[in-house]
């Protein structure tokens, strides 16, 4: 009896039947239905179903003329209607196919046919020759164009132009390039005397050159009617000039280049 006893309490493991496992699993799942049940009767019951809202049903209005307002708009629309500016209106008492009364025109009546000559009666049956009998051509060169001489001419402004009819040098310029110049204007004073006492160029003809010798010819230009030595740079006149240049201007001849022989 002893050595049974110590046995039995050298064991690790307890192997008596499960008695307490199996009623705690039962209690579980007797408190999940009763939660169920719980909630099912909050949510169910206590608190009120989701209502849905359907959308409102479609509505149809129709513009008839029994109000005052469908009798306007309608009227409106028949004289804003674009389809009647593009087809006839047919009277009310014509005929659904009768056809438009037309007045015949004939054609001769617009316009005159031209009549034929009748053939000769006695008719040539002679072979007809290559030279026929006729004037002589006279061919003339034509006339050869000259070109008219178009002299180079200076405006001045209404200021300057007051003072009188001005003496200008004989014009002589030459232009270093073959382009055609633009035209040149100047910032001129003049004195009491008549004098060009200051020339100064406000734009260029493209010219460096040519726009030297419009300088010296502005500044050579003299003015009468105006003469007071002891006070000649007391009073200035300014205004400006404006040079146009014409086809009198010399240009450069073209150099012939020599080309090698093949």
């Amino acid at each position: 009896m002893p050595i049974l006893s110590r046995s039995v309490e050298q064991l690790v493991f307890d192997w008596d039947a499960p008695r307490g496992r199996n009623l705690a699993i039962a209690g579980f799942l007797v408190l999940s239905f009763l939660t169920h049940a719980v909630c099912f009767y909050i949510f169910q019951i206590v608190y009120p179903p989701a209502v849905s809202l359907l959308p409102p049903p479609a509505r149809l209005s129709l513009i008839t003329s029994t109000s005052g307002e469908g009798r306007t708009l309608l009227q409106w629309v028949e004289a804003e209607d674009p389809a009647l500016a593009s087809r006839t209106l047919r009277p009310p008492e014509a005929k659904a196919y009768s056809l438009p009364r037309l007045e015949h025109i004939p054609s001769y009546f617009t316009s005159e046919p031209v009549l034929k000559q009748p053939p000769p009666l006695v008719v040539d049956l002679r072979v007809p020759t290559s030279q026929p009998p006729g004037p002589v051509p006279l061919t003339a060169p034509p006339p050869v164009r000259t070109n008219a001489v178009v002299p180079t001419t200076v405006a001045f402004s209404k200021e300057i132009g007051d003072l009188g009819q001005p003496v200008l040098p004989p014009p002589k310029f030459a232009s270093s390039t073959r382009e055609e110049p633009e035209a040149v204007r100047f910032r001129i004073a003049v004195n009491r005397g008549g004098e060009i006492r200051y020339c100064f160029p406000i734009n260029s003809s493209g010219d460096t050159k040519l726009d030297e010798q419009a300088r010296s010819y502005v500044a050579l230009c003299r003015f009468p009617g105006r003469s007071a030595p002891a006070e000649a740079d007391q009073l200035l006149v300014w205004g400006t000039a404006s040079v146009q240049w014409g086809n009198d201007v010399a240009r450069p001849q073209a150099t012939p280049t020599n080309t090698p022989a093949p």
